[in-house]
């Protein structure tokens, strides 16, 4: 919908930048996916999960789609492409 009516996204999810949204900016799933076992092992070793500290996401990804910027006119600052972990063209 935000492509067909030309509106320039942010989105939460990386994957969503795949599917054309114009920017990402997202906790990498892979390393909290691993940080999750440990949370699993805390767990079953028998921490109580209230106990546990909540923590911020280990890594966060810029990922910029380039195909879906040139489509809206729109060019990027060359620093977000300094900043960016990934350029989708």
């Amino acid at each position: 919908m935000a492509q067909t009516h030309r509106l320039p996204t942010v989105c939460g999810v990386r994957v969503y930048a795949e599917a054309g949204c114009l920017i990402a900016y997202a906790p990498n799933l892979l390393a909290m996916f691993r940080r999750t076992a440990g949370f699993v092992d805390k767990i079953l070793k028998g921490t109580k999960p209230a106990d546990i500290p909540m923590e911020l996401p280990p890594k966060l990804e810029l990922v910029l789609n380039l195909k879906t910027a040139e489509s809206l006119g729109i060019s990027f600052p060359q620093r977000l492409f300094i900043l960016a972990d990934e350029v989708i063209k």
